[in-house]
């Protein structure tokens, strides 16, 4: 299967990367542990969480979807080569954002639940004005050298912010940031492209963009408001469900019948086939979903496809 580069990382993967969020939330760690082996053996090895998973769940303070990650690998160690782990720090500024304390507190109890001795990409997962970019950039390449950290990246920065790190970078001799993560799909393309899009490919960064499926609008399951019901993911889908939606829903069924294909694995398809793109975050909590996701990089849109999606699409 083809691989592809992360920025100048060094790190690369198919390109589908995991996203973990689900694990310990909607995945329980038996549930969790199947996806995870089904992933790998499929020839995968992203795999995307963070600090503050899933502290939106009543009774959880964060940390359980990384738990579920260090239980997985100590029952097999020797998956630890297989994987690519890719986790987050400094979502919540009132606990430390990006300083250099909380970063390094973050790094270490991140290691300690995932069971493991090293990050390969560990990401500043919202920008964090009020700490000096050189601060945060000084710690990582501190943690870089100590073994901890493989590469950096960036997620929720804006154009301006991901450029002047990057100088700050060059001109200091410090990591930088060899990826982004900014919500981008088919539905929120203004989001992205653009200045933000421009930054990434004139500096080289990787993008694995989240949230890649419209909180699942455009797997095509959500045609009406009655469609949505109780989905926890509800009030995210039923915006979409507007003309503009529905055109979009329309190419994708269309590019999907040429291609023997469903509507998610088109959406991931367009993704996938961006320039700028490096790979989707995707999240299941079934063997049958993770299946469906997996099957995307196979699909090869032609010119006629993406200029119906783009179209449908446009912001």
């Amino acid at each position: 299967m083809e691989k592809r580069k992360l920025g100048k990382s060094g790190l690369e993967f198919a390109p589908i990367a995991f996203g973990g969020n689900v694990f310990g939330w909607t995945a329980d760690e038996v549930t969790s542990h199947k996806l995870l082996d089904a992933f790998v053996d499929a020839g995968f090895s992203f795999v995307d969480t963070a600090d503050v998973y899933s502290r939106w769940v009543p009774g959880h303070t964060g940390g359980e979807s990384e738990t579920i990650i260090g239980s997985w690998l100590k029952k097999d160690p020797s998956k630890r080569d297989k994987v690519l782990i890719a986790t987050k720090c400094g979502m919540v500024p009132a606990e430390g954002g990006l300083t250099r304390a909380h970063i390094k507190k973050s790094v270490d109890e991140s290691l300690q639940r995932m069971n493991t001795d090293r990050i390969d990409l560990f990401q500043s997962h919202k920008d964090d004005k009020a700490t000096p970019l050189e601060e945060t950039l000084e710690t990582y390449g501190e943690l870089v050298k100590a073994g901890k950290l493989r590469s950096i990246g960036a997620s929720n920065y804006d154009a301006p912010r991901l450029a002047e790190a990057a100088k700050i970078s060059r001109d200091k001799g410090l990591p930088r940031y060899e990826s982004l993560q900014p919500h981008y799909n088919l539905m929120e393309r203004g989001l992205f492209e653009g200045a933000l899009e421009d930054e990434c490919l004139k500096e080289g960064i990787g993008v694995i963009p989240y949230y890649s499926l419209a909180s699942g609008f455009l797997s095509g399951k959500y045609r009406s408001e009655a469609d949505v019901g109780n989905v926890q993911r509800g009030a995210g889908v039923k915006k979409y469900i507007n003309p503009k939606g529905m055109a979009v829903l329309k190419a994708l069924d269309d590019a999907g019948k040429k291609h023997n294909a469903n509507p998610t694995q088109v959406a991931l398809a367009w993704l996938m086939q961006r320039k700028s793109i490096t790979a989707p975050i995707v999240s299941a909590t079934s063997l049958q979903q993770l299946k469906d996701l997996i099957a995307s990089p196979n699909i090869k849109l032609d010119a006629a496809d993406v200029a119906a999606l783009d179209k449908a699409s446009a912001p």
